[in-house]
C-alpha cells in the first residue's frame, strides 16, 4: 500500500523534507530570490504561474528525488496543478520517489501571551479531503512562539494538536510546526516549556504525529521527542539561518531531518541554464542530506 511506503520513507529519515509552500503573502519575495523582480508580472495569476514554474523545475530537476529529499509540502495551488500533465502530488510520488505533503494553516492571528496562534481555516474538512484524494501524504500547520511564555505555548501546543486530530481524521499525517522564533533572548527557556506541552500532550494521542520544529538553542536538547513512539518524525526549520549555519546546527541534532524553504533554494536564479541550476540545486540538496543523517 503507498500510505506504507510513504510512511516507511518518512521514518527511516533517508533525506529530508523539501518546503515549496510558499503561499500569497511570501510569493513575491520568494520569486525576488529567484531573480524575478515585481516588475516582471502583473496580477495574482501571473505571479502564481511564475512560483509553479519555478517549484516545477526544482522538482524536475535531476537531483530532486526520494534518495535524498524524503517529501515536499506544497502550497494549496500547487497541489491543484500539473507537471507535464500529471497532479502535482502524482508527479512527486510516482516520478520522483518524494512523499507529497500540504501547507494548510492560513496565516497567524495577531501576537497574544508572546505567541501567534493560527487564525481559523475555514473549509477545512473538504480541503482535507480534496488532499487525501489527491494523493497528499500529510498536512503541515505552523504557529509561532515569540517569547518563553507558558500560557501562550501551552495554547500554541493545544491548538496544534486540537487541528492534528482533525487532519488524522482524514487519514492524513499531521505535521505540528509550533516554530520558536531563533533570534528571541528566551529562547531555551521556550524551548524547555514547548517540550514539556507537547510531551504532555503526546501521552493521550492516538496514533502518530510528525513534529517541525526551530533547531535548538542546546543540540540533541529534543531527543525525549525524537525517540517517543507516539512522533513519527522530528524534523526542523531553518528559521532564517543562511543554509550553510542551519546544516552545521542541524549535523548536532541526531534523528532530526531538515524541512527547509529559503535555505533549499538559497543560490537559485531564473536566469540559470538547465545545467547551472540543476548544479546549484545538488550541492544544496547534498549538503542538506549530509546534515539530516547524523
Amino acid at each position: 500500500m503507498t500510505n506504507a511506503n510513504m510512511t516507511e520513507q518518512v521514518r527511516g529519515g533517508r533525506g529530508f523534507i523539501a518546503a515549496l509552500d510558499q503561499s500569497g503573502g511570501s510569493t513575491p519575495k520568494a520569486l525576488k530570490l529567484y531573480g524575478v523582480d515585481e516588475s516582471e508580472y502583473s496580477g495574482e495569476e501571473a505571479m502564481y504561474d511564475l512560483i509553479h514554474a519555478m517549484r516545477s523545475r526544482i522538482i524536475k530537476s535531476p537531483g530532486f528525488t526520494g534518495d535524498k529529499v524524503a517529501g515536499a509540502i506544497l502550497f494549496e495551488q500547487t497541489m491543484d496543478r500539473m507537471i507535464d500533465g500529471i497532479p502535482t502530488a502524482t508527479y512527486l510520488w510516482e516520478k520522483r520517489g518524494v512523499v507529497p505533503f500540504l501547507k494548510i494553516d492560513k496565516g497567524l492571528e495577531a501576537e497574544a501571551d508572546g505567541v501567534q496562534l493560527m487564525k481559523p481555516i475555514p473549509g477545512l474538512d473538504a480541503l482535507l479531503d480534496r488532499a487525501a484524494k489527491a494523493g497528499i501524504f500529510g498536512t503541515k500547520e505552523r504557529s509561532v512562539v515569540n517569547a518563553a511564555n507558558a500560557k501562550g505555548i501551552a495554547a500554541v501546543v493545544a491548538q496544534q494538536f486540537a487541528l492534528g486530530r482533525q487532519v488524522a481524521a482524514h487519514g492524513l499525517m499531521p505535521i505540528l510546526e509550533p516554530e520558536v522564533t531563533i533570534s528571541i533572548a528566551d529562547k531555551p527557556q521556550a524551548e524547555a516549556i514547548l517540550q514539556a506541552e507537547i510531551l504532555k500532550h503526546l501521552e493521550g494521542l492516538d496514533g502518530q504525529v510528525m513534529l517541525k520544529l526551530s533547531l535548538p538553542t542546546v543540540p540533541d536538547f529534543y531527543q525525549p521527542l525524537v525517540k517517543h513512539p507516539k512522533v513519527l518524525k522530528v524534523v526542523a526549520l531553518s528559521g532564517g539561518h543562511a543554509r550553510a549555519r542551519a546544516n552545521e546546527i542541524l549535523a548536532q541534532n541526531h534523528g532530526i531531518i531538515a524541512s527547509f524553504s529559503r535555505a533549499l533554494s538559497e543560490g537559485l536564479s531564473a536566469q540559470q541554464t538547465a545545467a547551472e541550476f540543476d548544479s546549484v540545486l545538488k550541492d544544496a540538496i547534498d549538503s542538506i542530506h549530509a546534515a539530516s543523517i547524523t
